[in-house]
C-alpha cells in the first residue's frame, strides 16, 4: 500500500484494532482516535499504536496524499475528525473495505452468521496457526491462545470474521465461506428477516470454491457456484458432524468427527460445551477442506482456549462459578445458557443481561424473554444505547415484564455491584455486547473472596 500513514477513526472497536494491528506489523505509522480509553485501546498504546480520545483534527498526520483514513460507520457523520477528513479530499474508507483489499488476490476463509462466527472463526484461524501452515486472520474477539485479534503468517491465507453489519460482508469474495446461522438482526438496517437472508444469498454467491452452511440455514435463492457442505452437532446426513459423543467432567465434549474423507476418532474439545463443539466441526470442515490433515484438527481441537467475552470462564470453584459472554440477541443468550447448563449441570443459574440497542430491545422484546427464563434468576439492566438516541417507551422494562423466571429484577447499571454482594451466587453469567465487561474483574474478585480462593 503506497501510504506511509495510516489513521483510524473508531480506532478501540474489536474489527478496527486488528486492522491497525495489521498494517503496525506491515510497518506503517499508526494512530487513531477512539470515544473512550479501554482494555484494547491500552493494548494498542502498548504495542506502540498513538490512540487519542478527543475529537482533534489537527492530530492526524501528514497530507491527504500520504495518509489513508479507516472508520468505522458506528463512528456520527458529524465527527469533528470526519468532517475534516472529507473537507480536505483525504482518502477515507470503510474498514471492511479496506479488509476487502487486503484479502483480495488471497485464499480466503470467510466465517458469517448472525451468531457463532467469532469463535468459529477464532478456531479456524487456531488451526491453521497449531498446524503449521500458518495465515493471516482477521478476529472479531480476542483469541486466548494468541491474546490478540490478529495472526499472522505468510501462507497467502486469510481467515475472516465476516460481519453482517451494515452489509460488510459483501467486501469480500472468499475462496472458502461459513455461515453459522441466520437470524433477524440488525433491523436497523435490514427492516426485515427478508432483507437479511437476501444479504447472505449475496455472500454465499461471492463464494468461489466451498460454502459450508450449518444444517438447517437457507440462503434462499441465491445463484451459489461454489460446492455447498453442511455441517451439524450430530446429524448424520450431515457432510461433517460429531458422533459416539461423550461429555467429561466440565463439560468438556469428547467426540469422532464425521468427515466426506473419513472419521476422525476421539476429538475433545479444549472449552467445555455443545455450543463450542458444533463451533469445532464448521472450524474442522474449512481446514479440512482446505488441506490441514486429520490429526493436526484434532490436535488444535483440544489446544484451543476460547475466545475473551465468549463463554469466557472468570471463576469456576466448587462453590461459585463465574461466566462473561457478549450474547446480545435471543438466540445467542439461548445457546449460551444451554451450554451452561451442560457445563453445570442441577446448577443454579442466575443471568444479568444489559440490553444492547434500543431498536435491538424494540424488536426482540419477546425473545428476550423467552431466552432469560432459560435462567433462574435474572438481574436486568438499563439499556446500553450505543450509536442510538432513545425511543420512546422503550425500555428494559418491556422485557423485565415478558420473563417468565419469578425471581428476577430491574436495576440500573450502577447498582449492580451492590446487588450481586447481597445475592447467593451459585453460577452467575453476564450477557451483553455494551460495556457491561468492565465489571467483570468486580465480580470476580467479590466472588473469589466470598468463596475462600483469595
Amino acid at each position: 500500500m503506497k501510504y506511509r500513514n495510516i489513521y483510524m477513526i473508531g480506532i478501540g472497536g474489536i474489527g478496527m484494532s486488528a486492522i491497525a494491528r495489521y498494517f503496525h506489523a506491515k510497518g506503517h505509522e499508526v494512530s487513531g482516535y477512539d470515544r473512550t480509553p479501554s482494555e484494547i485501546t491500552a493494548s494498542l498504546e502498548a504495542e506502540g499504536i498513538a490512540v487519542h480520545f478527543d475529537e482533534r483534527p489537527e492530530l492526524i498526520p501528514g497530507a491527504p496524499s500520504d495518509t489513508l483514513v479507516i472508520y468505522t460507520p458506528a463512528i456520527p457523520a458529524e465527527n469533528r475528525e470526519l468532517v475534516f477528513v472529507r473537507e480536505k479530499g483525504y482518502r477515507l474508507l470503510k474498514r471492511s473495505k479496506v479488509l476487502g483489499e487486503i484479502a483480495e488476490g488471497k485464499k480466503t476463509i470467510a466465517v458469517a452468521g448472525t451468531h457463532g462466527k467469532t469463535t468459529t472463526s477464532t478456531m479456524t484461524g487456531h488451526i491453521f496457526q497449531a498446524s503449521g501452515t500458518g495465515c493471516d486472520a482477521f478476529l472479531g474477539g480476542i483469541s486466548k491462545n494468541y491474546g490478540t485479534n490478529l495472526l499472522l503468517g505468510d501462507s497467502g491465507i486469510v481467515v475472516a470474521e465476516a460481519d453482517e453489519f451494515d452489509r460488510s460482508f459483501l467486501q469480500l469474495f472468499p475462496d472458502t465461506a461459513i455461515i453459522t446461522s441466520i437470524d433477524a438482526d440488525h433491523l436497523d438496517i435490514y427492516h426485515d428477516y427478508a432483507h437479511v437472508q437476501e444479504a447472505f444469498g449475496e455472500f454465499a454467491a461471492q463464494t468461489g470454491r466451498c460454502l459450508i452452511l450449518k444444517e438447517g440455514v437457507d440462503i434462499g435463492p441465491a445463484p451459489v457456484k461454489a460446492t455447498v457442505y453442511r455441517y451439524s452437532y450430530d446429524n448424520a446426513k450431515s457432510d461433517f458432524y460429531a458422533s459416539r459423543i461423550r461429555t467429561e467432567p466440565g463439560g468438556y465434549f469428547v467426540f469422532d468427527l464425521n468427515y466426506p474423507g473419513g472419521t476422525v476418532e476421539d476429538c475433545k474439545m479444549g472449552v467445555p460445551g455443545r455450543l463450542n463443539a458444533e463451533n469445532g466441526i464448521a472450524a474442522a470442515a474449512a481446514a479440512l477442506l482446505n488441506g490441514i490433515s486429520p490429526e493436526k484438527v484434532k490436535e488444535a481441537l483440544g489446544t484451543f482456549m476460547g475466545v475473551k467475552r465468549r463463554l469466557d470462564m472468570h471463576l469456576n470453584t466448587a462453590k461459585t462459578a463465574y461466566i462473561d459472554d457478549y450474547a446480545h440477541h435471543p438466540k445467542e443468550i439461548e445457546a449460551a445458557i444451554r451450554s451452561i447448563r451442560d457445563i453445570f449441570p442441577g446448577r443454579k443459574l442466575t443471568a444479568v443481561f444489559q440490553p444492547h440497542l434500543y431498536t435491538r430491545t424494540r424488536d426482540f422484546a419477546e425473545g428476550f424473554a423467552e431466552a432469560l427464563s432459560l435462567a433462574d434468576r435474572i438481574i436486568l439492566l438499563d439499556i446500553y444505547p450505543a450509536r442510538e438516541l432513545p425511543i420512546e417507551g422503550v425500555t428494559s422494562k418491556i422485557i423485565f415484564d415478558r420473563i417468565k423466571t419469578g425471581e428476577k429484577k430491574l436495576i440500573t447499571r450502577t447498582e449492580l455491584m451492590s446487588c450481586l454482594e447481597n445475592e447467593d451466587i451459585d453460577v452467575l453469567v453476564t450477557f451483553g455486547a455494551g460495556d457491561i465487561d468492565r465489571f467483570t474483574e468486580s465480580i470476580t474478585e467479590m466472588l473469589e473472596k466470598r468463596s475462600g480462593k483469595c
